[in-house]
């Protein structure tokens, strides 16, 4: 060892931010096990590398003892009082036995501990990269596909898209440049493993951020979101600031910037709403593109009942139940739909129940367990064109 392979020490602790006293001690650790299997030497060795000069001593560790049994492990006391007239029986004696060959192995062991420690260290600084950025969006290059799963080339690491995480409109091609959700890190022994998805919620979140400056600088807060990746999402936004139009951020001159959006996740279609903290509001609005009339909330379990046109009752629902589905999922509460028709054919039932019920308590409990909460009568009375007094509704 010499001032070159100091200097080359420095120049690895600058480059690589690997510190050189943990290059030391990995190589001192490394020479000892180098020494052990050439030399066949006892367990008692160490290697002390000068952090000056470069200097490596070679040093046995041995018992002072009375007799020697053991020329490995022990040493006289006389001999050991040639070293240093203050040895007694029991000290420990340290004495140089470096190989007169030792650098050469020295030399290859150094450079296969070096190797191997940039190698762990810059795994591990991949890792801390990538760890801190989970739950954020990232813009990857498709390198290959194995398996149905993409690898993506994310610059100093590769990614992994695993098919469940794959949009069923996504089509990958070699080179393509995609833009993907960070799921989970995970420290491994051949490196960091890093997974990314392109159905997550979170994706669509990070995407607004990105497009939106007013949702990036905190006018506008993502309340929540719901999604169906692939085929259509909803986007609850809210503003405390009276002067700014939440949704009409999210939307952008002449619908720019959710058209973007739209563009990176391969037509998905997505709903922006406007969030508020009344339930009822927010379930109506969370039914958007129609149009509701009531909203009735059973708090208790957590259930809201909705009534809208008989024209709007398809469009409420949605395909499949879809768009009912995710205004579920935004609001968390269960939706119940109904038009008004239905409603209104079901409260005249009940009014002709109820009015052969003698006690007005007894009204009032065979609509609860129907289901139907009075103002749902009431609304039924109303379309039926009943004219009940406020007195008479139950």
């Amino acid at each position: 060892m010499n001032e070159d392979f100091l200097a080359a020490m420095t120049a690895i602790e600058k480059e690589k931010g690997v510190k050189k006293e943990i290059l030391f001690d990995a190589i001192e650790a490394a020479l000892v096990s180098a020494y052990k299997r050439n030399f066949n030497a006892a367990a008692n060795v160490r290697v002390l590398l000068n952090r000056e000069s470069g200097e490596i001593k070679v040093l046995t560790r041995l018992v002072v003892v009375a007799e020697v049994f053991h020329a490995q492990l022990e040493i006289s006391l006389s001999d050991a009082r040639e070293i240093d007239l203050n040895y007694q029986l029991g000290d420990m004696v340290e004495k140089e036995v470096t190989p007169k060959n030792f650098g050469r192995i020295a030399a290859q062991t150094a450079k296969q501990v070096v190797i191997q420690r940039i190698r762990e260290a810059e795994r591990e600084m991949v890792f801390d990269e990538y760890i801190d950025r989970e739950e954020d969006i990232i813009t990857g290059i498709v390198q290959r596909i194995e398996q149905k799963n993409i690898i993506v080339d994310l610059g100093k690491a590769e990614a992994v898209l695993s098919a469940t995480e794959q949009m069923p409109s996504d089509e990958y091609k070699q080179g393509e440049r995609i833009k993907a959700y960070i799921n989970e890190v995970r420290k491994t022994t051949k490196g960091p493993q890093i997974f990314i998805s392109r159905t997550h919620p979170g994706l669509l979140k990070r995407l607004f951020e990105l497009e939106v400056p007013e949702i990036f600088d905190g006018t506008v807060e993502i309340k929540a979101v719901a999604r169906e990746a692939g085929y259509r999402s909803k986007l609850a936004v809210y503003s405390k600031n009276r002067n700014v139009d939440p949704v009409g951020a999210c939307v952008g001159p002449k619908g720019a910037r959710v058209q973007a959006i739209v563009d990176e996740l391969r037509g998905e279609k997505v709903d922006i709403v406007k969030w508020d903290e009344n339930p009822e509001i927010f379930v109506a609005n969370a039914l958007s593109p129609a149009k509701v009339v009531l909203v009735l909330l059973q708090s208790a379990q957590k259930v809201a009942n909705v009534i809208v046109p008989d024209y709007q009752l398809s469009l409420a629902i949605g395909k499949e139940g879809q768009n009912a589905r995710l205004a579920a999922k935004l609001t968390n509460w269960k939706i119940d739909i109904a038009s008004e028709s239905q409603v209104a054919d079901r409260a005249a039932l009940l009014f002709e129940a109820s009015e052969r019920l003698p006690r007005r308590e007894q009204k009032l409990e065979e609509l609860e367990i129907s289901g139907v909460s009075s103002q749902g009568v009431a609304l039924g009375r109303t379309i039926l064109a009943k004219g009940v007094s406020d007195d008479e509704t139950p």
